[in-house]
């Protein structure tokens, strides 16, 4: 590549490390302001880096000096400095947007001023005790008391939770410049990393965070029972939040999903993000090269930032001794094949980020069961268990959903259901008519994709609209299932099934045969699963085996006598 041009980067912890890790293969030089032998310049051997700290005004004038772009790896930066530098260097993102970030009110009403949702916020500079029990009258209790600056994994943040918590709160927060914000009862966290480019705003993929302690601990992609309609809608909140903002570079954007099923912005980070991470193995380009392509104008295609398959990133977070990183990492060394990111910070201490696993796989199920040893060694080193725990054979998330129009198609179905358990298919079994419950049947069907289900089963007999109505409101594989009931013999249900209109197809079986419609639902599962292809390969192999025993013992007794022995 004959892009010469230097990158400087005001901060050297472990995003500038996986920045440079980005910058080195497509041979871009980055010079890193921070301490001797900081995380990223441990990767990066050359004379480029300026030691000291980001924060002294000197040192970002010198670095700005011996760069073409300036961006940064945290916000809590000088930009006052940056503002002067910015006549002879490229800063990015703006520096006018780093000082409206770093100060978390001043970034929420920016956001408001754009149009974009947020929790409603009160300054409270200088109103001292007074000023929180007037926002405990307003809000009501509890409410969140955030320090403006300098605020980051729950450091700076206090949960006020009745009057008698003000002293605490003041006595934890007192000498910050603060704000209150009203609580946002959410059902789950989620994020997106959005990349600013010269030519729009373009986004990776929606993820779940999980926190504990208020710092990240997993981040599932996608989220876990999220719509993708939902999904979208975070994407689209998250693009239009930093299209609010000037400069280019990647910005991770923070959400609440309320009960209520509508978003929030909690906060923004003018960087690369812990819960970008998965992008390194999950994506065709990371956050860091997207980073790197966004500040130095180099193209970028919204198919790069596409998820190639389900991610969960754990981080490996400092426990009570000093080496309890690198025991996750030989753990996750010998037991997994877990992507292994240790950060290069020496020793560990309680709830620093000393690293992350991710662990990839063709379905998040597959996922969630690979990365559970390590969430419970890491939970071990902590000395409890917080981890969410696989469910065990008989409890597994269903992949798939059998579902019909009376009780009265149970009997039809026992022989396929019996075919996946044998095979180890996790299903549900629901009763959910087309006529008799019309907005049940719509609602199972639109939020199965979400729940985990992956193909739908639908037995019907009679006019049999079942599965066809099921397939109208669901972007999963249906199959059709045609119930022989007291009238025509079926073949009212099979035709039935068959002349579906063009756009929304259902993948028919013969009249009362179940066993099919299991086995068509575990061929389409093996697709993308070589465990249950492996067990289906096992099984057909079994049924080959008894066609030929069969066989013999035809030959060898003769056909009367065959029959004979059969009770015929």
């Amino acid at each position: 590549m004959a892009d010469k041009r230097k990158v400087g980067v005001l901060g050297g912890g472990q995003l500038g490390r996986m920045l440079i890790e980005a910058a080195n293969r497509l041979n871009i030089q980055v010079n890193v302001l921070d301490a001797a032998n900081s995380p990223a310049k441990q990767i990066s051997a050359h004379n480029g880096h300026i030691e000291g700290s980001f924060k002294d005004a000197a040192k970002v004038k010198e670095l700005a000096q011996k760069c073409d772009v300036v961006t940064v790896e945290i916000e809590h930066v000088d930009t006052q400095m940056l503002e002067e530098v910015a006549g002879q260097v490229t800063v990015e993102p703006s520096w006018k947007t780093l000082r409206t970030i770093k100060d978390k009110y001043a970034q929420k009403q920016h956001l408001k001023q754009y149009g974009v949702d947020v929790a409603e916020s009160i300054d409270l500079e200088g109103k001292g005790a007074e000023g929180l029990k007037e926002v405990g009258t307003k809000y009501g209790y509890p409410y969140m008391l955030k320090s403006k600056t300098e605020a980051y994994d729950g450091k700076g943040n206090f949960v006020v939770k009745s009057e008698g918590d003000i002293e605490a709160a003041i006595k934890a927060l007192g000498g910050r410049p603060l704000y209150a914000e009203k609580w946002a009862d959410f059902s789950m966290e989620l994020a997106v990393m959005v990349v600013k480019t010269k030519d729009g705003v373009l986004s990776f993929p929606t993820v779940e965070t999980v926190h504990e302690d208020s710092i990240c601990k997993l981040t599932y992609t996608p989220p876990r029972n999220v719509s993708s309609t939902t999904s979208h809608r975070a994407q689209d909140l998250a693009k239009k939040a930093i299209a609010a903002f000037e400069g280019k570079g990647v910005f991770g954007v923070e959400m609440f999903l309320l009960k209520d099923d509508s978003l929030l912005i909690n906060e923004i980070a003018p960087r690369p993000h812990n819960s970008g991470h998965y992008t390194i193995e999950a994506c065709p380009i990371s956050q860091y090269d997207a980073h790197l392509r966004a500040i130095l104008d180099i193209p970028i295609k919204p198919f790069q930032l596409r998820l190639k398959e389900p991610a969960i990133m754990l981080n490996i977070l400092g426990a009570s001794t000093a080496d309890s990183d690198k025991k996750v990492a030989q753990f996750a060394l010998e037991n997994s094949d877990a992507s292994i990111h240790l950060y290069g910070k020496g020793d560990s201490r309680p709830g620093r980020k000393m690293g992350h696993l991710t662990i990839t796989r063709p379905t998040l199920r597959e996922a969630e069961q690979a990365i559970q040893p390590l969430v419970d060694f890491v939970d071990e080193q902590k000395g409890k268990a917080l981890g969410p725990k696989s469910a065990d054979s008989q409890g597994q998330q269903p992949l798939v959903a059998v579902i019909m129009g009376s009780d009265s198609d149970l009997p039809v179905l026992k022989a396929g259901l019996q075919i996946l358990e044998k095979l180890q298919i996790p299903f549900t079994t629901r009763i959910t008519s087309a006529h008799r419950t019309p907005d049940w049947l719509r609602e199972y069907s639109k939020t199965a994709a979400s729940n985990g289900i992956r193909v739908i089963i639908g037995a019907a007999g009679g006019a049999a609209h079942l599965p066809g109505m099921c397939a109208s409101w669901t972007q999963l594989p249906v199959i059709g299932l045609p119930v022989k009931a007291t009238h025509m013999d079926g073949w009212d249900s099979l035709v039935s099934m068959t002349q579906m209109p063009r756009g929304e197809p259902v993948a028919t079986v013969g009249i009362n045969n179940s066993t099919n419609a299991a086995l068509l639902a575990v061929r389409i599962l093996g697709a993308s699963d070589e465990e249950i292809r492996e067990r289906l390969r096992v099984w057909m192999e079994g049924n080959e085996k008894e066609v030929l025993r069969k066989d013999e013992d035809l030959l060898e007794k003769g056909w009367e006598q065959y029959l004979t022995s059969m009770g015929k």
